[in-house]
């Protein structure tokens, strides 16, 4: 096909099949079902071949995005995925759950006159035939003879370890839990991420001569200086995340019944909780509140649902304008029957007489002037307390960097939030260490991490040449 620029403006944007809301919000099974052959071309053909390529530069791993549309659109899916492959080592996963409306997609030529580009719905797309249909592509590279730990398998660990072992070096990953993936594995839900897109993915690393070894806690089964003095690495990438859960600091929540997102998710996600035989199940209810505004609170709620939560209810102290969940997100949970509170925030957690969750209060609000986020500060307003009945209440709002790693490393320059300080070439206060993602950057998204392990990959690179 071959369109002028007037003919691709009459292209409507293609719409993604979906799980019907009645269907999905009693199962884990992905909700979006991905675009058919014919429908991803006709996407791919709205794109204008701009010159100043904004999609590019809107994109943390920067894929060339308009050369991979255009071969999709002449039909040649192979270029296509060596073109996405070059840039991103985990397309399957970005093309899920990378938010493309606030980067990518937000900067497309079309959208000032409709519908951008459906970049990911494509990026997905070609992920997806790839791993059905393209053979592995790998040519052996001359070794290096330098080796890299990397702290962390998850998107920004993973997409450092790949991108350096492309270069020849050989890499180590340590992760803590028993498998790959991070939050890929227990944070984000099968119905967003199937498990099975996640592993295909780290098995393409493992081909590319990555080495990940599970059950390995840094800080604990070694410490930094060991990698290096002992065991030999000429760099270490740190990349374990921000896990540790913070909580409201209001009445209750020590009561039973009482979860950080963290906790359940990665219980229902990684531990299979959400079946019936699980030997570390979530305590079940017919009303679960969670209280956050984000994708984990998306994610939480909306697991909940699926584990029969009628209400499942969301509480955010702001309105729907200022959420910063993603919109298909949001979306999605309504059209399975969440329920949204907005300008409301729990002041305290409420128990039966045997300890257990009977109810949350909460207080409605309204927005004042912004405040250092730039959305409008929520202001409490007197009197207008009121109990959301519940059995299960879920605190999904942030979480900041465990010092288990950092702790055993005094070395390592932190800044007030606990979180790496590092240097333009993400090296950190130790020469040779090199840090990234969430750990440095505070809870951030799954692209943001992996631009930072890319960049961070050049930036090792470059230092092991020089060493």
């Amino acid at each position: 096909m071959h369109m002028t620029p007037a003919e691709r403006m009459k292209i409507p944007r293609q719409h993604m099949p979906e799980q019907k809301p009645e269907l999905r919000s009693r199962c884990f099974e992905e909700v979006n079902q991905g675009l058919a052959l014919e429908a991803a071309r006709m996407e791919a053909e709205r794109c204008l071949r701009c010159k100043d390529r904004k999609c590019v530069q809107g994109c943390p791993v920067g894929v060339d995005i308009p050369g991979f549309l255009g071969a999709l659109a002449d039909g040649d899916l192979y270029k296509a995925a060596d073109i996405l492959y070059a840039a991103n080592v985990l397309p399957g996963i970005t093309g899920r759950v990378c938010p493309q409306e606030t980067q990518c997609e937000s900067v497309c030529i079309r959208g000032k006159k409709g519908s951008p580009v459906a970049v990911g719905y494509l990026e997905r797309f070609v992920a997806d035939w790839a791993r059905d249909n393209r053979p592995d592509q790998y040519v052996p590279l001359p070794t290096t003879g330098k080796r890299v730990a990397v702290v962390g398998a998850g998107p920004a660990g993973l997409t450092c370890a790949g991108e350096l072992a492309r270069k020849g070096h050989h890499v180590t990953v340590f992760e803590a839990l028993h498998t790959a993936g991070g939050v890929l594995v227990y944070g984000i839900p099968e119905f967003r991420l199937p498990k099975q897109i996640v592993e295909v993915e780290v098995d393409k690393l493992r081909k590319l001569g990555v080495e990940i070894v599970c059950d390995v806690i840094i800080g604990r089964t070694y410490t930094i200086r060991e990698l290096m003095d002992q065991e030999g690495f000429h760099a270490v990438f740190i990349a374990n995340g921000a896990g540790l859960p913070v909580f409201q600091g209001i009445p209750g929540e020590n009561l039973k019944g009482v979860y950080s997102a963290n906790e359940y998710l990665t219980r229902v996600n990684l531990m299979g909780a959400y079946r019936d035989d699980s030997e570390t199940p979530v305590i079940r209810s017919t009303q679960v509140a969670v209280v956050g505004g984000g994708n984990v609170a998306m994610d939480s709620v909306r697991t909940a649902r699926r584990l029969g939560a009628d209400p499942a209810t969301l509480v955010y102290r702001r309105s729907r304008a200022e959420m910063p969940a993603r919109v298909e997100e949001v979306k999605h949970a309504e059209e399975e029957g969440v329920k949204f509170e907005f300008l409301v925030n729990p002041v305290e957690i409420l128990g039966d007489d045997k300890g257990w969750v009977r109810a949350v209060r909460c207080q409605r609000m309204e927005l004042g002037e912004p405040d250092a986020s730039g959305r409008r500060r929520p202001v409490p307003i007197e009197g207008s307390e009121f109990d959301i009945p519940c059995q299960v209440f879920i605190e999904a709002i942030g979480t900041k960097a465990n010092p288990l790693l950092t702790q055993s490393t005094p070395e390592l320059k932190l800044n007030k939030w606990g979180n790496i300080e590092i240097d333009a070439n993400h090296m950190t206060s130790i020469p040779g260490v090199f840090a990234g993602g969430d750990i440095v950057r505070g809870a951030a998204t799954v692209i943001l991490a992996m631009g930072d392990g890319k960049n961070s990959a050049t930036a090792i690179d470059k230092y092991l040449k020089n060493t």
